[in-house]
């Protein structure tokens, strides 16, 4: 009888010990969560990027006559039409016709012609500039008694409707005078250099070449306007062709009325 007690005894105790190995055993979640790719983790050591900021094209009016952003054409008068720019000063620049445009506008003229000549050994001079409203009823009506009022349409604005009531635009032309008004300027060293250049003084190709059925006008590689430097860089960067295009407004072929 010694023999079989024993052994339950045995089996017994192995059965309580394995019990409690068991019960001090780790207890194991059945659902782990994954584990993180240590690979692809972010660094927080690392800087946040900072994103580039936008263009603000609201930071000035494109209505008020005298905002540099002012856009005027066919289907956007100056209002009032016969609108007069303020802080208007003398160009001190070569000129056919004496030029008067907006402080901040002659100054930077003056530097452009001024680096041109230094760059090239090369002179520019104005070829027209700030006209009021009665100046424009004049250059207008000379150029239908010319070409008709169709064509005097596409060569020169109405009174109210022009850029050069503004104070900010001028006609440039070379000094010798070579294509004065004419569209082969653009192919002269001063009209190729403005087109490459004149944005870093803040002006733009306002009526550039195949763009008649937006601005309205033909092929003006003489007429530059003053925006700033700051549209005038973004203008160039974005690859803007017309303001109109720019600031998302309808194309001004023609007057309304």
């Amino acid at each position: 009888m010694q023999k079989p007690v024993k052994a339950l005894f045995v089996a017994t105790l192995g059965f309580a010990v394995a019990l409690s190995v068991a019960s001090c055993a780790p207890e194991r979640d059945p659902f782990p969560a994954p584990t993180s790719d240590t690979s692809t983790a972010a660094d927080p050591s690392s800087p946040t990027p900072t994103p580039t900021p936008t263009f603000d094209k609201t930071a000035q009016s494109i209505d008020d006559p005298a905002s540099y952003w002012v856009v005027v054409n066919k289907l956007r008068p100056l209002i009032p039409q016969d609108y007069a720019a303020p802080d208007l000063v003398d160009v001190p620049v070569p000129y056919v016709y004496a030029p008067k445009l907006r402080a901040e506008a002659s100054a930077a003229v003056v530097q452009m012609f001024a680096d041109y000549t230094a760059q090239t050994g090369l002179q520019m001079q104005s070829q027209s500039a700030y006209r009021s409203y009665s100046a424009q009823v004049s250059t207008y009506n000379n150029w239908v008694s010319q070409l008709g009022q169709e064509g005097a349409d596409l060569t020169s604005a109405r009174p109210g409707h022009s850029e050069h009531q503004t104070g900010l635009a001028i006609d440039i032309s070379a000094l010798p005078a070579a294509c004065s008004l004419d569209q082969c300027f653009a192919d002269t060293p001063q009209g190729q250099w403005l087109a490459e250049n004149a944005w870093n003084y803040g002006f733009i190709l306002r009526y550039p070449n195949g763009y008649t059925a937006i601005t309205g006008y033909e092929f003006e590689p003489w007429h530059y306007r003053y925006v700033g430097l700051e549209l005038a860089k973004d203008y160039h960067d974005t690859g803007a062709t017309t303001l109109e295009e720019y600031f998302g407004l309808p194309a001004a072929p023609t007057y309304a009325g």
